[in-house]
């Protein structure tokens, strides 16, 4: 039996990711699952992450970045391993993207201007703010710890309607306002399988691979991260900062950042194993956060250097001809 937590709780769009990835081979290959799954609720992307550096999950489902707000920092931050260097890393070994539109549900049947208050994730808030004023322009927000959490908040009495999913308004037994809401058409939000370190899913030619770093505090430094890349034909599609932070003191550090890159291609790619290994030598800390099949187009793949690798290995061997033939 292998134990999936995700960001809860019940009627989550996170839940409904996992469930898709489930039903996703090539992921369902890539986690090496045992007889059945058992799903498990946690309070936060953070709370997600922590049962599976903990044991207490064998894998964990968490949303990662939204075309709209961009990263998620709860999962950004709660994906930094808390001890020195590699200690307590987790590894992403899939992805899945859900396209995101809300639903607006309530008690009872109400009139616009019967709603003052609107319960929602803030997140979700982000993705519908101009949709709910648009449709309740007297109505406010409050926050809810999750989308299905805003549902639970409407039937509980909190508020007067909530920002949520369909499953959720329907298991906490709401009546649908509105449906399909978004802000932008397209809206969506990418989620990730994540576990313990081992070895990532094969390589399939359209692969992305992600790592956070740890600069040194001097000019450039980020500028010359990135060339490591650029300089060998490796697109980065998501360059994202957050604060470092002192945990053993529970402070931040002024000044300093850590940042989040996502490139084309995987490690077993030349082009971005060079990168990598160089990016190891140059930054105070690299945590590799895996090498997994990307769910959508990500960009221009890295470039082919079998012909460089049969060069060298016909230098190697002392072949005359010197084209690896």
């Amino acid at each position: 039996m292998s134990v999936f937590a995700y960001f809860g709780p019940a009627g989550t769009f996170t839940e409904m990711a996992l469930d898709q990835a489930l039903a996703t081979p090539r992921i369902a290959e890539s986690l090496r699952l045992g007889e059945g799954v058992e799903r498990v609720a946690a309070a936060s992307p953070g709370a997600t992450i922590e049962m599976v550096r903990s044991g207490a999950a064998d894998y964990g489902c968490v949303p990662i970045e939204s075309t709209l707000e961009g990263n998620v920092s709860a999962t950004a931050d709660a994906l930094i391993p808390p001890g020195a260097g590699d200690k307590g890393r987790v590894q992403v070994f899939g992805e899945t993207t859900l396209d995101i539109a809300f639903t607006i549900a309530a008690r009872t049947a109400l009139a616009p201007d019967e709603v003052r208050t609107v319960a929602a994730y803030p997140v979700a808030a982000a993705q519908v703010r101009s949709s709910v004023a648009r449709l309740y322009p007297g109505a406010e927000f409050v926050t809810s710890v999750s989308n299905a959490a805003a549902a639970q908040d409407v039937a509980a009495g909190k508020a007067d309607a909530a920002v949520t999913t369909g499953l959720a308004a329907a298991l906490s037994d709401l009546t649908v306002l509105a449906d399909g809401i978004a802000d932008a058409q397209g809206a969506a939000t990418r989620f990730v399988i994540v576990g313990h370190p081992a070895p990532p899913p094969a390589r399939t030619g359209a692969d992305r691979t992600a790592v956070i770093l740890d600069l040194p505090n001097e000019p450039g430094s980020l500028m010359a991260a990135m060339n490591e890349f650029a300089s060998r034909g490796v697109d980065l599609t998501r360059i994202e900062s957050r604060p470092q932070r002192d945990l053993d003191y529970g402070r931040t550090l002024a000044g300093h950042y850590r940042f989040f890159l996502d490139a084309v291609g995987h490690i077993d790619d030349d082009a971005v194993a060079e990168a990598l290994a160089a990016l190891q030598r140059r930054c105070d800390r690299v945590v590799f956060l895996g090498s997994w099949p990307a769910d959508r187009g990500v960009g221009s793949p890295p470039p082919d250097h079998s012909g460089s690798r049969a060069w060298l290995d016909a230098m190697r061997r002392g072949d005359d001809a010197g084209d690896g033939s």
